[in-house]
């Protein structure tokens, strides 16, 4: 076959289909060049999932009439200054967008620039040009597409349902808005209810507003801030609590110089800064914002501009991860605000009197016990060496006493008030009360200081006056033995004892008196999940984890109040301490108001 010149019309139907892949598509296009042209309010109106119609009106500067009947001509922008293609400061720059939808749908312009008297409008008809017309219309600029990829009915079967791809237009839209909070975005169509994100303020206050418009108003109440700076690139944003999560990664973000985009290096680098506080099957929420030199990034690697790739991703990999870190750390103390809410809701669906039933709860009914310590308990609480700091003197009479130590109340998790099912500590704060699981407050602890001391000197160990031997498996001894190395490091020494044996010749010190057996069991089974390419790092404090599971106050364990007290000041000073090692919540905290509420009393 010969080589032959392709015609205009099918270049540019070319051009199109990288450009133009789905409604949504378009929708970016226009959008981000209604925000190059320095839009403050945009409004978006669909019908039929965007293939029917597609209507973007801004308030923007508008365009002449001499730039008008360039734009709709392909390779022409107004994005580049000159011809350097590396130092784009835009949304832009392909220079395909409004050819290439013309080629292949109804398009639409009129613009009106303050230096003209009138507004001006022009069409392109499946890629035929009208000319340019004077018009109405008051400021900024209106684009219209009718009957997408009519001029290309093959590529209308591969669209999904109406409510599909105006689901696609919607999640494009949050993006735009979510990373241009100084903009008054209203996204409206026949498939769903008109939205409207008004602008809000600059600065961190302003995007946070913003964010909780777009994820909703629990994400605000549950995120930290994030800001970290090297080399002259800038990471801002916001994060949620490792307490906050969803079961899908589809709640994180990456916008780089305000350019939405999908990025595999923001999950890697979510899933490593949070890799102490998550269980594998949950994801966080995060909505980062890097800026950074436009020659540092190369934003024309994909058609629909989706992708950036940088010049230098191991330095924004690793700022990214350090100042979310860095985040979590200082934030880690607090619990997810979801955990009230669920248990505001659990209550009241146990208040609720069941179909058909007169009369409301009945408090004889109730199965809830509380564990007040006593005087000649035989319990010994934290008697281990790990539970030192908590070893206070005898036990005392009761926990519920109203005037002791009242400046406690006004600390942030409050007094120890009592023990529910020996497992649960409910303390009275200044303004309502917080439950904790001790147990998972205390596997937080001791994982904490573990980590601590292996950075300062190593953990110290304790020798065992007779080495305890764990029967296992083969494979499980050639596992745990292979690692025995890295095992030494956090205080546990082991060696060969004859086959499908190993002896444990000594435990870290600080977790106290621990069973060896199950800790050994435990440690081959999470062995044998590693992969060989996890770093030396992240295996260790996979170690850590599990040791400070074994090492914590157990659940069913009697404590004193001075205990209570003692583990809930441990608390407010141990980092990250709002989330065990397996992502759990350890508190949940409830307001006098919400518990007024239940009451009827507000």
């Amino acid at each position: 076959m010969p080589v032959r010149q392709l015609s205009e019309a099918t270049v540019n139907r070319i051009a199109a289909g990288e450009v133009v892949e789905r409604p949504a598509s378009v929708v970016k296009e226009l959008t981000e060049n209604a925000l190059d042209a320095g839009a403050r309010r945009i409004e978006i109106v669909t019908d039929g999932g965007g293939r029917r119609l597609i209507r973007v009106t801004d308030d923007g500067s508008g365009m002449p009439h001499d730039d008008l009947a360039l734009a709709v001509e392909r390779h022409a922008t107004s994005k580049l200054t000159d011809d350097d293609l590396l130092d784009i400061k835009t949304l832009g720059f392909r220079g395909e967008a409004l050819p290439s939808i013309g080629s292949v749908a109804r398009l639409a312009i009129t613009t009106r620039h303050a230096g003209e008297p009138h507004a001006w409008a022009i069409t392109v008809d499946g890629g035929i040009k009208s000319e340019v017309k004077p018009a109405a219309l008051g400021e900024g600029t209106r684009v219209e597409v009718r009957d997408l990829f009519y001029a290309t009915p093959a590529r209308l079967k591969f669209l999904k349902t109406d409510r599909t791809e105006a689901e696609n237009i919607r999640e494009t839209v949050r993006r735009l808005a979510m990373s241009r909070p100084d903009v008054a975005f209203t996204l409206a169509g026949e498939e769903r209810m008109p939205v409207t994100w008004a602008a809000a303020l600059p600065g961190a206050p302003g995007r946070l507003a913003r964010l909780a418009d777009v994820l909703g108003h629990e994400f605000r109440a549950n995120a930290v801030e994030v800001h970290g700076e090297r080399n002259g690139v800038i990471v801002e944003g916001f994060a949620a609590l490792p307490t906050y999560t969803r079961g899908n990664a589809l709640g994180q973000y990456l916008f780089v110089n305000g350019r939405p985009v999908r990025d595999k290096l923001l999950i890697g680098v979510v899933r490593g800064a949070y890799a102490d506080y998550l269980p594998r099957d949950r994801h966080p929420i995060v909505a980062l914002f890097v800026t950074l030199d436009p020659r540092e990034v190369d934003v024309n690697v994909h058609p629909a501009k989706a992708e950036v790739r940088f010049r230098d991703p191991a330095l924004v990999r690793a700022l990214l991860i350090t100042s979310l870190q860095q985040a979590l750390t200082r934030e880690g103390r607090r619990a997810a605000t979801s955990g009230g809410s669920a248990t505001i809701a659990a209550f009241r669906s146990s208040l609720s009197p069941p179909s058909g039933a007169r009369g409301g709860w009945d408090w004889r009914r109730s199965p809830a016990r509380l564990s007040f310590p006593v005087q000649g308990n035989a319990a010994v609480g934290f008697a281990e060496a790990a539970q030192a700091a908590f070893e206070v003197g005898g036990p005392s009479a009761q926990v519920a006493v109203a005037g002791a130590a009242p400046d406690l109340i006004d600390r942030p998790l409050g007094a120890a008030r009592a023990q529910v099912h020996e497992t649960y500590i409910v303390a009275q704060t200044r303004d309502g009360l917080v439950i904790v699981d001790q147990h998972a407050a205390h596997e937080r602890i001791v994982y904490e200081r573990m980590k601590a001391a292996l950075d300062r000197t190593g953990v110290a160990r304790q020798i065992l006056l007779i080495p305890e031997v764990v029967e296992l498996d083969e494979a499980d001894v050639e596992r745990v033995l292979a690692r025995a190395d890295e095992l030494a490091r956090y205080g546990l020494a082991i060696e060969p004892f004859g086959p499908g044996a190993v002896a444990v010749r000594e435990t870290p010190s600080l977790l106290g008196e621990i069973d060896a057996r199950a800790l050994l069991r435990d440690l081959a089974e999470h062995i044998a999940e590693w992969d060989e390419a996890l770093p030396l790092e992240r295996r260790l404090m996979h170690v850590a984890a599990t040791m400070a599971c074994y090492g914590s106050v157990r659940a069913g364990r009697r404590l004193k109040p001075e205990e209570m007290n003692a583990l809930l000041r441990e608390m407010e000073a141990t980092p990250n301490s709002g989330q065990c090692n397996h992502g759990r919540p350890t508190y949940v905290e409830l307001k006098l108001s919400d518990i007024e509420t239940l009451f009827g009393r507000r």
